[in-house]
């Protein structure tokens, strides 16, 4: 059996002030980003929907910070990732395939 060591990755938890520049540098709401990482939504007082969690995590006075992890993979899925990205796994023909 053959095993590979497992990869070091940097994973920093970010500040909400981080978290707020990556969406917004992704052109996403913040329903938009929560619905993105599976957070809940909720109808909003004026109609709309809004993220509360989502809300907390970008606030520069919530002890709520998004985990490292999480936050890589958000990296990855707007495509903001600097070492990373993300690509379609490929078959030996050379074409994408889907799940």
């Amino acid at each position: 059996m053959t095993s590979t060591a497992p990869l070091a990755l940097d994973m920093p938890i970010p500040t909400g002030e981080q978290l707020k520049a990556t969406r917004v540098a992704a052109g996403l709401s913040q329903a938009q980003a929560a619905e993105l990482m599976g957070y809940p939504l909720q109808t909003g007082s004026r109609g709309g929907v809004q993220s509360r969690t989502w809300q907390a995590l970008e606030s520069m006075t919530d002890e709520r910070n998004m985990q490292g992890p999480v936050y890589a993979m958000f990296l990855l899925l707007t495509g903001q990732h600097p070492d990373w990205v993300l690509a379609p796994h490929t078959t030996s023909a050379g074409t994408a395939t889907s799940s």
